[in-house]
C-alpha cells in the first residue's frame, strides 16, 4: 500500500503526475475487484428529517419550527419500502438526523405517539417492519451510535453506515462546518467504527471533502479508517463525497472542490486503503463523473429510485 510520506506529496498532483497516480489506482482496483463497476438498488426511507446537529452545509434537516420536521408513521415506512421493491430495489436506506429528541420537544412528542423514548428505539422497530413484511433488507445510516445501540440494531440490519468525513477537529471550532455538532466530534465517529467492528457489522463509511479540511487532514482520516479496517476487517466500503455549496446554507457561498481534486483524493484513497475495501463516488454530484472511473473506483453507491412514496 501506498506509504504516508508519498501520499503527502500527491495533494497537488495534477497533469501528468495525476494521470501516473489515477492509472496506478486504477490498476490495482483492476487487480482486486476485475473490471465489472457496481451500484446498489436501494429505496430510500428518510425516517426523520430531525437532527440535534447544525451541520453548515447541510439541507437535509429541518427544524420544528420551519413546519417541515416529519416523523415517518410505521404506515408510511412500510408503503415506502413495498413501492420500492415493486420498482425493483433490493435493499432499504434508512437515513435519518442523530438524536432529535436530546434537542426538540416536538421530537419526543412525536416519537412518544409511536410508544418510544428515542429515535434508535423507533428505528429498531420500523427496520423490524421491513424485515417481516417486504423482501428488503435493511441498510442503516443513522449516524454515530454506541455500542449496545448498534448491538441493538444488528439483528435487524445486513449493513450498516456513517460517514466519518473527517477527523479534523477544526471543523467543530465556531464557524467551522461542524460547529455545534456533537455527533460529529471526531472521536465520537471513531467509537462508532471501532464498536462497529467489535460487533462483527458489515459496515460503511467515508468522507465528505472540500468542507474546510486540510490534505493532510484527509490523509489522516485514511489512514484512521484503515486501520480500525486491519484490526476488524468490517469496513465494506468507502465513499468519498464531494461537497456542494446549497442556497439557504452558511456554507452556500463555500468554494467546492474541483473535479481534479476529486480524482487525486479517490486515487490516493484506492492507494492507502486496504484492497479489499470497496471505493465509491456518488455520480449524482459531479457532471463529469465518469473520470473517477480511472481513479480507482468500483461502485456507484446506492441510487434511490424515488425518495417519497406516501
Amino acid at each position: 500500500m501506498l506509504s504516508e510520506d508519498i501520499a503527502k506529496q500527491m495533494g497537488k498532483a495534477s497533469g501528468e503526475f495525476l494521470k501516473v497516480i489515477c492509472q496506478e489506482a486504477s490498476d490495482r482496483r483492476d487487480k482486486y475487484w476485475g473490471r465489472e463497476v457496481t451500484y446498489s438498488r436501494k429505496v430510500f426511507i428518510p425516517l426523520t428529517n430531525m437532527c440535534r446537529d447544525s451541520c453548515s452545509y447541510c439541507t437535509f434537516v429541518k427544524t420544528p419550527e420551519s413546519g417541515e420536521a416529519e416523523l415517518m408513521t410505521p404506515t408510511q415506512v412500510l408503503t415506502t419500502a413495498l413501492k420500492g421493491q415493486n420498482m425493483g430495489c433490493k435493499e432499504a436506506l434508512f437515513s435519518l438526523g442523530e438524536r432529535p429528541e436530546m434537542r426538540y420537544q416536538y421530537a419526543r412528542d412525536r416519537l412518544a405517539q409511536q410508544g418510544h423514548e428515542t429515535t434508535v428505539s423507533y428505528l429498531y422497530e420500523m427496520a423490524d417492519l421491513v424485515l417481516k413484511k417486504t423482501m428488503l433488507v435493511p441498510h442503516i445510516n443513522a449516524g454515530a451510535l454506541s455500542h449496545s445501540e448498534l448491538e441493538r440494531l444488528k439483528p435487524v440490519a445486513g449493513s450498516m453506515g456513517m460517514m466519518l468525513e473527517s477527523t479534523s477537529t477544526a471543523l467543530t471550532k465556531r464557524g467551522q462546518a461542524h460547529y455545534a455538532c456533537p455527533d460529529k466530534v471526531p472521536a465520537r465517529r471513531l467509537d462508532t467504527l471501532r464498536a462497529a467492528g467489535e460487533l462483527g457489522i458489515p459496515f460503511t463509511t467515508g468522507l465528505l471533502i472540500g468542507i474546510g479540511e486540510s490534505w493532510q487532514d484527509r490523509i489522516d482520516s485514511l489512514i484512521a479508517i484503515n486501520q480500525i479496517h486491519q484490526k476488524y476487517g468490517h469496513i465494506q466500503e468507502v465513499i468519498i463525497q464531494n461537497f456542494r455549496a446549497k442556497q439557504g446554507t452558511k456554507m452556500s457561498g463555500f468554494k467546492e472542490p474541483s473535479a481534479e481534486d476529486m480524482l487525486r483524493t479517490l486515487a490516493v484513497s484506492r492507494l492507502l486503503l486496504d484492497p479489499s475495501i470497496s471505493l465509491q463516488a456518488p455520480p449524482n454530484l459531479e457532471e463529469n463523473y465518469q473520470s473517477y472511473l480511472r481513479a480507482g473506483i468500483n461502485d456507484w453507491g446506492d441510487i434511490p429510485r424515488h425518495q417519497r412514496f406516501y
